[in-house]
């Protein structure tokens, strides 16, 4: 057969693999555009409200916490659900204390993240359910486990996520940032969790661009040389 034959076959299969890409590539840039990433965040879901601290408190000294928790790195007093506590860190561990008491509350149980939850949500929904997660799911994946899951019976299946050492709320979940999830994977062309696997198809991916500009150079090349034959 003739190279032009070659070219014209390559270049139309090239061409429909190249343009599927590049239609996803325009869906999910028009989803991103479309909606603000503020509601992407879920910043309208969910808002961490600080309670002041009071002014003239006895509290517990923080020598008394050094010989308690050996090898303390650092002490942070705070709020969390109307009461005073301590974070206290050793190296990558945490632990709340109340800054009265000196009683430990972490981790957290059930009760305290649905209370965490139902004072940060700012829908009203119901709660569908509270989950102890020990393998982070894919939409939380670069959070630390284990945490607690609060899922909302609300539109967006909205679910909350919080940490049972510091209370922290780590991620805000719903059905519009699933979306732009799923969405910038396409985006992106990030197909695989595994790195050697993604750079193997972005490697794929520009040699298709590069045979696919090359064979439409030949097709055109070709072209003209017809032209001047005839």
């Amino acid at each position: 057969m003739k190279p032009a034959y070659w070219a014209r076959s390559a270049h139309k299969w090239i061409g429909l693999v190249v343009g599927l890409q590049a239609l996803l590539w325009m869906i999910s840039g028009v989803y991103m555009t479309v909606v603000p990433l503020e509601i992407i965040h879920g910043d309208h879901l969910a808002h961490v409200r600080g309670t002041p601290l009071q002014v003239a408190a006895a509290r517990i000294e923080p020598a008394a916490l050094q010989q308690r928790f050996p090898g303390l790195t650092s002490l942070k007093l705070k709020t969390l659900l109307g009461r005073e506590v301590y974070e206290v860190r050793q190296g990558k561990r945490l632990s709340l204390v109340d800054a009265h008491t000196g009683a430990q509350i972490s981790p957290l149980k059930e009760a305290d993240a649905l209370e965490l939850a139902k004072a940060t949500y700012q829908g009203d929904a119901t709660v569908r359910a509270v989950e102890w997660v020990t393998r982070a799911p894919q939409e939380v994946a670069s959070r630390p486990a284990p945490m607690w899951a609060v899922h909302f019976d609300d539109r967006g299946q909205t679910t909350l996520y919080f940490s049972p050492d510091s209370g922290e709320l780590l991620a805000r979940r719903h059905s519009l940032w699933r979306w732009f999830d799923f969405l910038w994977m396409f985006h992106i062309m990030d197909y695989d969790t595994r790195s050697d696997v993604n750079n193997s198809l972005l490697r794929v991916a520009a040699i298709s661009g590069l045979l696919f500009a090359l064979s439409g150079a030949w097709l055109l090349f070709y072209s003209f040389r017809r032209r001047s034959a005839a």
